[in-house]
């Protein structure tokens, strides 16, 4: 078969398999799917009208993040909310991986990619930022596409892996889910800050304005798990 009749077929299965994880995460930050629930692949190859491969290697995909965990021969069941411990070594672990991105992606930076951290920017300061996963779902994309260019930037296969292990910002964001976000106009402003240090060119400003901003997003988590827990029927 010619490569050309290929191509369409392997573009398909891959909008295919991101619609599917797309769906799900939904489900996952809205509380569709409740923490401690069973995920059934075939239920919801049904409910999506898909095969249950796509299912299965979005489960995966969200199992690298904690939104899902592997329970032998039992399939996934959803991940609980981090609790404050757990949320505070997510935070740490970023502390490390991120700020190592910022000064390598710093060093190695383009006009288009100043240009493409400005538009993340902007997105973030005109998306929506309502209590459901639909309602700040452009803000989340916004503000991951910040930190994902930085570490595709970085130019180092082990720190995106790092990056991508870590779920980027899905856990952080899964306490949106009833109280909005709760934090856009630091996060925007120390985003800023870190854009502004890949402007003028310096590596080591870039790297402490994003140690600034991972500390910010520490504090603000913490105090939003902790309000959540006070506030959490018994």
């Amino acid at each position: 078969m010619p490569d050309s009749a290929r191509k369409p077929r392997a573009v398909s299965r891959l909008v295919l398999s991101d619609r599917v994880y797309e769906e799900i995460l939904a489900s996952l930050m809205d509380g569709r799917l409740e923490a401690g629930a069973v995920i059934s692949i075939d239920g919801v190859a049904r409910d999506l009208n898909v095969s249950p491969t796509p299912v299965r290697e979005s489960l995966a995909r969200l199992e690298a993040t904690g939104m899902v965990r592997r329970v032998a021969l039992k399939g996934y069941r959803v991940a609980p909310l981090f609790n404050r411990d757990e949320l505070g070594e997510l935070m740490d672990a970023r502390l490390v991986v991120e700020p190592a991105n910022a000064y390598r992606a710093c060093e190695r930076s383009t006009p288009d990619l100043v240009r493409e951290l400005a538009r993340s920017i902007d997105d973030l300061r005109s998306a929506p930022r309502g209590a459901s996963f639909a309602e700040f779902r452009d803000y989340w994309e916004a503000d991951e596409r910040f930190h994902r260019l930085i570490a595709e930037t970085a130019g180092n296969q082990f720190l995106l892996s790092a990056y991508n292990a870590l779920g980027g910002q899905i856990q952080r964001f899964r306490f949106f889910g009833e109280l909005g976000v709760t934090d856009a106009e630091w996060a925007i402003g120390e985003h800023a800050e870190i854009l502004a240090a890949f402007e003028r060119d310096d590596p080591a400003g870039a790297r402490d304005a994003m140690v600034a901003h991972l500390d910010g997003v520490k504090a603000r988590a913490l105090a939003d798990a902790e309000g959540r827990t006070e506030h959490r029927p018994v």
